[in-house]
């Protein structure tokens, strides 16, 4: 049996820290960097990688944070049309939050349950990443949130089913789960009951 093989493009981390947000201060880990070589992952995600507000990041079900690297030039047009064109232009990877860039693997691609199979470790898709307030600020316009709702582009959270390492340019395997609930149904469905 054969699978279709992806690619990490980067793997982010940061710690949290305070940023201004609508005039106060709050913390947020959501401004990644890239770091080169093997990073090692643990039930809790990538050593090194902070969240700040665990009671919507992090934990055991979301672990990692996986984005598509296809949706940059999206959000990068998105941020010239709002009028956002004189900081940080060419959104480096990391700019959504997430910790791995994955290259070739859409949401509409992936179900609850898959398996991605690193050289190293072992990750298990659970959930759509829901956007919160810290998305707007970090993307530099008000309507940010609600531009990831109607597009879809919420990239999706990870647990850890083995530990190792990942590292950028690697490959890795998508292995279908039950293949009960993709993360656009998920992902729709959470949006439906913010929006009611």
């Amino acid at each position: 049996m054969s699978f279709a093989v992806f690619s990490v493009v980067g793997v982010q981390l940061a710690q949290a820290r305070k940023v201004q947000i609508g005039g106060r201060a709050i913390l947020t880990a959501i401004h990644k960097t890239a770091v080169s070589g093997p990073v090692a992952v643990v039930p809790l995600g990538l050593v090194g990688d902070e969240q700040a507000d665990l009671t919507v990041h992090g934990g055991l079900e979301k672990a990692v944070y996986a984005y598509p690297c296809e949706h940059y030039a999206f959000w990068r047009a998105a941020r010239q049309t709002a009028g956002v064109s004189d900081i940080d232009t060419q959104l480096n990877f990391g700019a959504m939050g997430e910790n791995l860039s994955l290259s070739g693997l859409l949401e509409s691609d992936v179900w609850v349950g898959d398996v991605l199979r690193f050289a190293n470790c072992v990750l298990r898709v659970e959930q759509p990443r829901e956007p919160c307030y810290k998305f707007n600020a970090a993307m530099g316009f008000t309507t940010a949130v609600k531009t990831m709702a109607q597009s879809g582009f919420c990239g999706f959270y990870l647990s850890v089913d083995e530990p190792g390492t990942v590292e950028a340019g690697e490959a890795f395997a998508l292995l279908p789960g039950p293949r009960h609930v993709s993360i656009p149904q998920r992902f729709q469905a959470k949006m439906f009951k913010h929006m009611r």
